[in-house]
């Protein structure tokens, strides 16, 4: 199993247009093979910080995700919009 926690800053006056890209991209990678839990969390200190939380069955399965048409429009998005640091972890 991989998990992956990819937390996202928002640039000022962007955090609304990139949490409706994690939000679209979070549904659209739900239907994923081997995708096992995908959601976004919303800071409760900071207002220009989300986190998206992944698990996935196996590194096909992230691989896949990776390539995919709405993983590159969505991530696109963000990281106009901000900057994204990335966690993994592998079980």
């Amino acid at each position: 199993m991989i998990r992956l926690n990819c937390f996202f800053q928002a640039k000022k006056g962007h955090y609304n247009e990139a949490l409706e890209a994690a939000i679209l991209l979070t549904a659209a990678s739900q239907k994923h093979g081997g995708c096992i839990a995908y959601d976004v969390f919303e800071s409760a200190t900071r207002k220009d910080v989300f986190m998206i939380c992944e698990t996935w069955a196996d590194q096909a399965s992230l691989d896949a995700h990776s390539k995919t048409d709405e993983f590159a429009q969505y991530v696109s998005c963000m990281e106009a919009c901000g900057e994204l640091k990335l966690e993994k972890f592998e079980f």
